[in-house]
């Protein structure tokens, strides 16, 4: 139903010009008439443009003239009814089905008899495989352009993780298949389920919330997010780029065990480390004891052979140095040391004596020189000195006073004197 007239106003009906000119002004004691609200509502709601919509039909009723769809967010639990005439219908391809995917360009039109705001399909399309491949793959070269794949971002998986964060559906076989195998593998394994849904309107918002939850978790060291594979639309989710950011910015490494070998979801690609099945993830993930323990003996073999092969040379080595001459009879080192010392020692001793001898000799020489030029030797010939009684020695007779004191000195002893008169 159309009406091309303007909105109704107190200026179109000269007989309401004492109505409120707007909606905000009306009250209790100044109403609008009901008939004056519609024609305004629907001359607001004509000027909304026509858009194109994505949803997926969850409920569908043909009638003769038209057909009555209810169409779903494919992302969010969000519903719109939709109107789409005969002639719109007719121009499909193929009948539509319930559960399709689909655009579909809408206006929104509003019955001003009944007061009904109606959806009016003006055409609708069904979103084929081709569209929702062409689509991931935009998004696709749009994220590695922006470097969310590059391989130095993803991080390295524990050796031995202390505990799993494991994402998968609830009570599901991927669930199972990880759980059971990792087991085998390591029994003393642990993990962290988060069982959410893993396709529908549902999935991206849970997933990425589990995410958050066992990337804030300190002891989770790893987490898993596990599916077991589905057709391209059953995994749509793994392919949002909301979802896709998440797994980016996550700081616990990421496993990505999807199990869909055809189509690889866009969670493949950013994923720190992509698992072709679960149980694949689960092998992956934790090593297996048996093997490790046979590592282990493996290892100690090797090093039991190689100390074997270094004590053995450095014995041979010992040996061979023992067998030398010095180690063979050692005290003949000594021996010869001594003899040594004792020839210096004897070297020495001759050549000490000999120069003491020779200052011996020296020093008696200078001792008799000495002696033969010391007074001493003077007056053990006879000789004598003369001193007056100051000290002075008398050299010349006529100096000496008259009855002057004498001393005279002889070789043992002294005199006194005293000066007569001449």
């Amino acid at each position: 139903m159309q009406d091309d007239s303007g909105p109704l106003s107190p200026e179109n009906t000269p007989e309401q010009s004492t109505l409120p000119a707007t909606a905000a002004q009306t009250s209790p004691e100044n109403p609008w008439p009901l008939a004056l609200l519609s024609k305004n509502l629907k001359s607001y709601i004509d000027r909304a443009p026509a858009t194109w919509v994505e949803g997926q039909v969850i409920e569908l009723n043909r009638r003769a003239n038209a057909s009555y769809i209810t169409l779903r967010d494919v992302d969010a639990e969000v519903s719109l009814s939709l109107t789409a005439w005969s002639a719109v219908m007719n121009r499909l391809e193929l009948p539509l089905e319930r559960g399709a995917r689909v655009v579909a360009l809408v206006k929104p039109d509003f019955w001003v008899k009944t007061g009904r705001l109606s959806m009016q399909t003006r055409d609708i399309r069904p979103v084929g495989l081709g569209d929702l491949l062409a689509r991931i793959e935009r998004l696709r070269h749009a994220l590695a352009a922006e470097g969310l794949f590059r391989e130095d971002r993803k991080l390295p998986l524990p050796l031995l993780p202390g505990r799993i964060g494991l994402i998968t559906g609830r009570n599901s076989d991927a669930m199972k298949d990880v759980m059971r195998n990792a087991a085998l593998r390591w029994p003393a394994v642990e993990f962290e389920v988060r069982e959410v849904a893993v396709q529908g309107v549902n999935a991206v918002t849970e997933v990425t919330r589990a995410l958050a939850e066992l990337d804030a978790l300190p002891a989770v060291d790893v987490i898993i997010i596990a599916r077991g594979g589905g057709s391209l639309e059953d995994l749509l989710a793994f392919s949002h780029e909301d979802l896709v950011r998440a797994v980016s910015a996550a700081r616990t490494p990421v496993v990505s065990a999807i199990g869909h070998e055809a189509d690889r979801p866009l969670l493949d690609e950013v994923a720190d480390l992509r698992a072709s099945t679960p149980t694949d993830a689960a092998k992956r993930v934790v090593p297996d004891v048996g093997e490790e323990l046979a590592r282990i003996r493996q290892a100690r073999a090797q090093l039991r052979r190689v100390l074997g092969t270094v004590l053995a040379r450095e014995t041979d080595r010992l040996n061979h140095v023992r067998s030398r001459p010095a180690l063979a009879a050692p005290q003949s080192m000594v021996d010869r040391r001594r003899e040594e010392i004792s020839r210096l020692r004897s070297r020495a001793l001759s050549a000490v004596t000999a120069e003491v001898r020779r200052d011996t000799d020296r020093i008696g020489h200078l001792r008799a020189q000495v002696r033969a030029l010391s007074p001493q030797n003077t007056l053990d010939r006879g000789y004598a000195v003369v001193q007056l009684q100051d000290g002075s020695v008398v050299r010349d007779a006529g100096t000496v006073p008259a009855a002057a004191q004498l001393r005279i000195r002889v070789a043992a002893g002294e005199l006194t004197a005293t000066e007569g008169i001449h």
